[in-house]
């Protein structure tokens, strides 16, 4: 029995972090890091505690009672990270392929219930080929265990999942239900199914990368909110992401020092050209209001019309959707609605203050957008600012048109303060095909019809081609000029600091997915 226990404590020894390990530096940034380094590099030095590093899994079927791994391929426990408490797990992929069996999961299980008591961070480093199928329903069972924990902490601590390697089949639905899906390039690939069984099924020949890989899920299905280019570099982006975000629902972000100076900014008065049709980057704009260097863009590759990520403004966090007039105009179509919705609501859930930054020329038309759902897509976005009770602030910069304008966080849906600059443009529609429609008879009937409708487009556009029809109604608190900005805001948000809504009392509300 002694023999047993003093072989227990050497391995014990070995499993825990710092057994003669030397610690991963940014220099070794190209190596593929083991589930140990993986945790050793994203926690503070010396903070790792283990749990459960003796466990073994129990099935005896199929020989596997022969194949014992203290730790049953998963590495649970907890630390810190700069100075905050964090849950965290990394699979291993070198036991059984990461693959998940029924204690693989209790393991998980036991930290994310911890992590919803305290009310802490969870961090989930993912490297798994899916359910142990030697366990055949108890694996899933452990998969099932996993998803409900996901959805009970949803809304109460922040969830980030970071994918560095092969996760396939029920191994990735349940990042898919974080908060944050963080890729790296080249080594990481998300599939319910792989490319052999799509072969199969389908007779579509297509590789790893193309079907799951981290630039496709970062562009074109938006599963990915960031890539990186190796495992150092997501495991900087999951300490930089989580720098913006509190521990739980019930707490804000942390606020860096800041002492208020010269907060004009002269550059922001001529970023917006005097040719209503002409494109410029919404990220000058953003880069012109915020805290220098803080911006830290989410789904960067995807739906590029649209921009979404966290600043600070003032040395406090804050959440910022903006249109982007370099794709497409900056109209709102499926999927930067859909992108702009999640992000909106995780900012609400979490008590990170909105601020949007609105040049909408109105919802893309087309039959490909009808036909996949514009109208319920849009609706999203639509209701997940009416619900927000964060303190929400928005500025229009240029074109603010349609339906579009009551969609991007307008007065009417519950906006606390809006600000236009003198180029704002609030209307139904552009100036020119609003005249063509009003004034369609004079226009045909005059002797010069296209004389007419520039007479016709000027005269609207001098009345409402501009923020002061708007003002005068009390749809905008201000109009100022873009130097003023970052002032005003600051001064907004830090009077906006105690808000406080009471909701209706209500299960939840149904959210038009």
């Amino acid at each position: 029995m002694q023999d047993k226990i003093k072989d227990l404590n050497e391995k014990l020894a070995q499993a825990y972090l710092g057994g003669g390990e030397k610690r991963i530096e940014k220099q070794h940034a190209n190596k593929k890091l083991t589930a140990r380094e993986r945790v050793q590099y994203v926690l503070d030095e010396g903070s790792f505690e283990e749990i459960g590093a003796l466990v073994t899994h129990r099935t005896k079927d199929f020989g596997m009672d022969k194949q014992q791994f203290y730790g049953d391929g998963v590495v649970t426990g907890y630390g810190t990270i700069d100075g905050r408490l964090v849950y965290i797990f990394a699979q291993d992929f070198t036991v059984f392929g990461g693959s998940l069996s029924e204690t693989h999961a209790e393991k998980i299980c036991k930290i994310m219930d911890l992590a919803v008591k305290v009310g802490a961070p969870l961090i989930g480093l993912n490297d798994s080929g899916g359910a142990r199928i030697q366990e055949g329903v108890r694996s899933l069972g452990g998969y099932a265990d996993i998803f409900y924990r996901n959805v009970q902490a949803s809304g109460v601590i922040p969830q980030l999942s970071a994918i560095m390697g092969p996760c396939a089949g029920g191994a990735v639905y349940s990042p898919a239900m974080t908060d944050f899906t963080l890729m790296v390039e080249n080594t990481s690939y998300m599939f319910v199914t792989g490319p052999n069984v799509v072969k199969t099924v389908t007779n579509e020949t297509v590789t790893s990368e193309e079907l799951g890989g981290a630039s496709t899920h970062a562009s074109k299905s938006g599963v990915a909110h960031k890539t990186s280019s190796n495992d150092v570099e997501c495991l900087e982006d999951v300490k930089k992401l989580l720098s913006y975000l509190p521990q739980n629902n019930q707490e804000k972000p942390k606020a860096l020092p800041f002492e208020l100076g010269d907060e004009l900014r002269e550059q922001l008065s001529d970023i917006v050209p005097d040719n209503a049709n002409k494109p410029y980057d919404m990220h000058e704009v953003i880069s012109g209001i915020i805290d220098d260097h803080s911006f830290y863009e989410i789904h960067k590759d995807h739906a590029e019309n649209i921009i979404v990520g966290f600043a600070r403004l003032g040395g406090k966090s804050i959440g910022i959707v903006a249109n982007q007039p370099m794709f497409l105009a900056g109209v709102l179509d499926v999927n930067s609605s859909k992108k702009a919705a999640r992000f909106v609501r995780f900012c609400d859930a979490f008590n990170i203050p909105l601020l949007t930054l609105e040049d909408v020329p109105g919802f893309l038309p087309g039959t490909d957008q009808e036909w996949n759902g514009i109208i319920v897509h849009g609706a999203k976005l639509l209701y997940a600012f009416s619900e927000a009770t964060v303190p929400r602030i928005t500025v229009i910069t240029r074109k603010a048109y349609g339906g579009a304008y009551d969609v991007m966080n307008s007065k009417h849906i519950g906006s606390d303060m809006n600000f236009a600059w003198p180029s704002a443009e609030i209307a139904v529609m552009g100036a020119k095909g609003a005249a063509e429609i009003i004034f369609r008879k004079e226009i045909k009937d005059a002797d010069d019809p296209e004389a007419k409708w520039k007479e016709k487009e000027a005269e609207y556009a001098e009345k409402f081609a501009n923020p002061y029809s708007a003002t005068e109604r009390g749809f905008i608190d201000e109009v100022i000029l873009p130097k003023d900005t970052r002032r005003k805001l600051i001064k907004a948000f830090a009077m906006l600091e105690d808000k406080h809504v009471d909701t209706p009392k209500r299960k939840h509300g149904n959210i038009p997915l």
